[in-house]
């Protein structure tokens, strides 16, 4: 549940609003933002603004000194220094120059992972899992490796590092090239010992089996090999680490030199991470970064590199701090305080000695953009007001900052900023004409203190033309996952009203990130028992609000948030009487070692963790009464959540003759969006029923 999660997430809410929306289309309620293309210089920014038809825009070159704007052709580079595009079209791999396609492979096997190296003259590349670079001016290819097979595979990711360390963005690649161009690096990859998962595909008429090297909590995993190819004269480097150990690798890093490459390792256990600097000429390794923490270790994203020493985020003070290492590994200084999450580094001024970076200090449901000097003094918050601020698009000098900012109640704009003393020049409005003429309801936050201490956010979407005294019901959208929070304070498009009569809540619990690290240090062997505990906690405050109908309450969400569901009207039972529960983790042992493993442990040494942690295990509470309480969806080919998980459900509530509902989608994965109009309006069905809402059957 890497990438995939936030897919689910957008993927529930966007079908959820086709619901529970009108989809309004009048354009004087909401006009589109410009878009930043460039800066040309400190004092001048391109923009470009869409026109009144669709596809046609208009593009200005803007001072901001006065604020004046002006038509603005865009450059276009000479043609011969364009940038080298390469493409894999239908296994083949070809480059693409001033709109003419040139083959630069045409073979049997397929090309399909490839990176482009940096100076634009080489492709590395994989076919039939072994790794090769071309030159491309000559078409002259290198071989590295000579073992790939169906279980060994260099360069191209095993399913579990793809899904859940390296991500799904990368497609598989599992290669990177050094800044000069002068080495590659590429794990290698043997899945001989991970245990095979049949997915089924119904299509034809015999169907098939697609066989994944899929392993489960407790399972083997692929074994790893880190390997560094000298392009000039084809040498591989294999780094120094035992491939029979039972660790992890992650992302490396390249110092910007390509002198040598930093390598992340964890044990199984993920409670320790060390940061090895790796020989590329002779492949030996020294650890010049330790971190341990008790429960578990995130990765790092990423290094952003000062000169030769380097910035990272970290986590272990409890929130996430910038910290400032020196090349070899020891610490200058931690950059930053507070109560940051959510931060990411967006600009380093080595000159004037400001890091520029984006966090939720403030507020856990808004970023703002902060700057802090190098010798971690005068930490500052730059952007302004109550709003959530994103997209920063920051000049050069880092004199001026362009952001994109709203709430739930502000419709988005976008403002010029002085970073010097904050003040700013609003430039473009989302707000149309008429919007306030519509006079539509839309959300508000809303906090809950539990009863151990923790502030909860959640935002509520009201009905349109809400009655006083009327009780409505209630839907609860849910994702619920360790460190992915739902309750965001931004606008959302006039575009989408909430106008059927039924509340909407996006709610999240104490391991969501908004309490930090020590919020979700209680999901450690502990998954669904504290989310549930929160959630419980947020149906007792729905329950004494006067506009709530305590008897019609629905929970909704998709893979972590199905979970959720599923668990809300089993071990929840009494609080939850409905629940939409999409691709969900029934049982934590049918999910992958990584993921599950990083917060649950093996399921050797937390076995009653992992009992209490199954909707299996509390099936005997959830009570349909009759009715169609629990609603199910599954992807057949979901290759992230395997539909065993909702099957076994199934078996388990078919044994006790408890009522569900159950909607199969043949040849769907994870988060399909082929089928949405067709989930929705069963979804919406479902609601209906169970929520008695006659206005809305049709």
């Amino acid at each position: 549940m890497n990438l995939q999660k936030f897919i689910c997430i957008v993927a529930a809410s966007l079908s959820l609003s086709w619901v529970q929306g009108q989809r309004l289309r009048d354009p004087s309620l909401e006009k589109p933002l410009p878009r930043v293309v460039e800066w040309t210089d400190n004092h001048h920014y391109v923009l470009q603004e869409q026109g009144e038809h669709p596809g046609k825009s208009q593009t200005y070159l803007v001072d901001v000194r006065n604020g004046k704007k002006e038509a603005y052709a865009m450059d276009r580079k000479v043609q011969d220094n364009r940038p080298v595009s390469v493409r894999s079209i239908d296994g083949d791999l070809c480059e693409i120059k001033n709109g003419v396609r040139r083959w630069l492979t045409r073979t049997p096997e397929k090309e399909e992972i490839f990176q482009v190296s940096p100076d634009g003259t080489q492709v590395a590349f994989v076919r039939a899992n072994d790794l090769y670079t071309m030159d491309m001016a000559t078409g002259m290819e290198k071989r590295y490796t000579h073992d790939g097979s169906d279980v060994i595979m260099n360069g191209r990711a095993s399913w579990v590092y793809y899904e859940e360390i390296l991500g799904r963005d990368t497609k598989y690649a599992a290669l990177w090239w050094a800044p000069d161009s002068k080495h590659l690096a590429f794990y290698r990859f043997d899945d001989s010992q991970v245990p095979v998962f049949p997915i089924y595909n119904s299509m034809g008429q015999h169907g098939y089996l697609e066989n994944t090297r899929y392993p489960k909590a407790g399972d083997p995993n692929p074994q790893v090999k880190v390997g560094v190819v000298d392009i000039a004269d084809g040498t591989v480097a294999w780094a120094d680490f035992d491939p029979e150990t039972d660790q992890y690798f992650g992302t490396p890093f390249w110092r910007p030199d390509g002198s040598s490459l930093l390598v992340q390792w964890m044990p199984r256990e993920q409670n320790e991470l060390k940061l090895y600097d790796v020989n590329i000429e002779t492949g030996s390794s020294k650890a010049i970064y330790d971190e341990k923490y008790p429960t578990w270790i995130d990765w790092i994203e990423k290094l952003t590199w000062v000169g030769d020493d380097f910035l990272m985020i970290r986590d272990g003070d409890g929130w996430q701090q910038i910290y400032y290492h020196r090349a070899d590994g020891t610490m200058k200084c931690k950059l930053t305080s507070g109560r940051n999450w959510n931060t990411e580094i967006l600009k380093v001024d080595e000159k004037k000695k400001w890091v520029y970076y984006q966090s939720s200090g403030e507020l856990s449901t808004r970023t703002d953009l902060y700057r802090v000097n190098l010798n971690g003094k005068q930490q500052k918050r730059i952007t302004f007001g109550d709003y959530s601020h994103e997209k920063f698009s920051i000049s050069p000098d880092g004199n001026h900052v362009i952001t994109t900012y709203g709430n739930v109640c502000t419709p988005t704009q976008m403002a010029l900023i002085r970073t010097d003393n904050g003040k700013y020049r609003v430039i473009a409005d989302s707000k149309g004409p008429k919007l306030d003429e519509a006079n539509l309801k839309y959300r508000d936050m809303v906090w809950l203190k539990t009863k151990d201490g923790f502030n909860l956010p959640g935002c509520i979407s009201w009905p349109k033309n809400m009655e006083a005294g009327k009780k409505y019901p209630v839907v609860i959208q849910v994702y619920g996952g360790p460190n992915s929070p739902s309750v965001k304070e931004r606008w959302i498009s006039a575009h989408f009203v909430n106008s059927e009569g039924i509340i909407r809540i996006s709610v999240d619990h104490r391991g969501s990130g908004h309490c930090g690290k020590k919020g979700m240090d209680y999901m450690h062997r502990n998954l669904g028992k504290w989310e549930m505990n929160d959630y419980i906690e947020w149906v007792e405050w729905l329950r004494q609000q006067p506009y709530v109908d305590a008897e019609r309450i629905l929970i909704s969400g998709g893979s972590y948030g199905g979970y959720m569901a599923a668990m809300a009207v089993t071990y929840g039972a009494g609080y939850f009487q409905y629940a939409i529960s999409e691709y969900p983790v029934i049982d934590w042992a049918l999910y992958d070692s990584h993921y599950t493993e990083r917060y649950m442990d093996l399921p050797k040494d937390n076995p009653e963790g992992y009992k209490a942690a199954s909707v299996l295990t509390y099936v005997d509470r959830y009570q349909s009464k009759g009715k169609s309480m629990l609603y199910l969806q599954h992807g057949l080919m979901d290759d992230n959540v395997h539909v065993q998980n909702t099957f076994q459900l199934v078996d388990a509530l078919q044994k006790q003759n408890k009522q569900f509902r159950l909607m199969v989608f043949p040849n769907e994965r994870h988060g399909w969006f082929v089928k949405l109009d067709f989930t929705a309006k069963a979804r919406e069905d479902f609601m209906n029923e169970c929520l008695e809402l006659e206005n809305n059957k049709k």
